[in-house]
């Protein structure tokens, strides 16, 4: 790319109000009313590979493929034909490829100054993937709670009664039928109180070394599959430790690796199943719409058939399950818990490899 047009008077905004845009996972820019840069956020340094300093006084236009859509912009702001413009464009970089972004600018409440704020628009995808898997999570645990609620009143009242029926003397030939009713009914109760579970009971908060719960979980798992399993670890332990609920965690990473094992079945049974347990930490990583400056990352990968492609989009669902006799709560549960964490469970899956990966804030 050509060099950008430098600006007479280069300055660099250093204002309180400035800085909280380093807060922010967007890339933003603050220009003056001719378009040249007064201030870039951290994002934006990142992404163009310059500092601010460096980039204080060059017009953010020739930083573009097309740099006419951005001056006709500026243009129709400053002469307050709209309040807010949005367009897609192509950002340059330096020893990059161009990046996508969707470019949205506005008029600063500080004198003549526009706001420039560039989402990428893989993040931008990204984020709104993200906000519907977390709308849709709060709407299903009220569902669920609700549900589970209206379900568990009568069943009371059914398992009572099936147990009066089978103590009547005229009834003895129906006691079978009674004990059947029994038996479902408890079935069901305990799914009930699976789906309650989230709700019923508050976090215990604690320091968390999490290679401590990847080793709970792997004795546990370990234990329920002794022959044909082999459950690595790859851990970075320069981790920092963090505040949070262990039971928590232990119960979600648990479920994950149970699944991982389940779907693995036919390769246990020839001794080439395969999990491993990997840890890293991970800077300036955006997730949950909020950009961290620290997170783990803990991934539970397989060797196993892949996540079947009718449900892919649904995984962490209630009661969406692809397995048969599987309840459909493992994933759902684990993923509510990793959100009271702040965090958030991703998959992402082809045959032969599938990588659930759970993204915790850390201090």
């Amino acid at each position: 790319m050509k060099a950008p047009r430098q600006h007479p008077t280069p300055a660099v905004c250093q204002g309180p109000q400035y800085q909280a845009f380093d807060r922010l996972a967007t890339l933003v820019a603050v220009i003056d009313s001719a378009g040249a840069i007064r201030f870039a956020n951290n994002a934006l340094e990142d992404a163009i590979g310059l500092s601010r300093r460096s980039l204080a006084g060059l017009a953010l236009a020739d930083w573009f493929s097309e740099p006419n859509l951005l001056q006709n912009a500026i243009q129709g702001a400053n002469s307050h034909e709209y309040a807010v413009i949005r367009y897609d464009a192509k950002l340059q970089r330096l020893n990059n490829e161009a990046l996508p972004v969707h470019v949205v600018l506005a008029k600063s409440e500080h004198g003549g100054e526009l706001v420039v704020e560039l989402l990428p628009l893989e993040q931008q995808t990204r984020q709104e993937r993200e906000l519907r898997l977390h709308e849709q999570a709060q709407a299903n645990k009220e569902l669920i709670r609700n549900l589970a609620h209206e379900i568990k009143n009568p069943l009371g009242g059914i398992r009572g009664a099936a147990q009066l029926l089978q103590l009547e003397p005229d009834a003895r030939e129906l006691a079978q039928y009674a004990q059947v009713i029994i038996h479902e009914a408890d079935r069901l109760q305990a799914l009930v109180d699976r789906l309650l579970a989230p709700h019923r009971r508050a976090q215990v908060i604690a320091e968390i070394n999490i290679h401590e719960v990847c080793e709970r979980v792997r004795a546990l798992v370990l234990a329920e599959y002794p022959r044909g399993l082999a459950l690595r670890r790859d851990y970075d332990t320069s981790l920092p430790e963090f505040r949070g609920d262990r039971e928590q965690l232990i119960q979600a990473l648990l479920n994950v690796v149970q699944n991982a094992a389940q779907a693995l079945q036919p390769r246990i049974e020839t001794g080439t199943a395969e999990i491993i347990l990997r840890t890293r930490v991970q800077r300036q990583l955006t997730f949950g719409g909020q950009r961290h400056r620290l997170a783990l990352e803990l991934h539970v990968i397989d060797n196993g058939p892949g996540v079947p492609e009718a449900i892919k989009d649904r995984i962490f669902y209630p009661l969406v399950t692809g397995r048969e006799g599987g309840s459909g709560l493992g994933l759902s549960l684990a993923q509510t818990f990793v959100q009271q964490h702040h965090g958030l469970i991703e998959c992402d899956s082809v045959p032969g490899r599938t990588d659930f990966k759970l993204l915790i804030p850390l201090p």
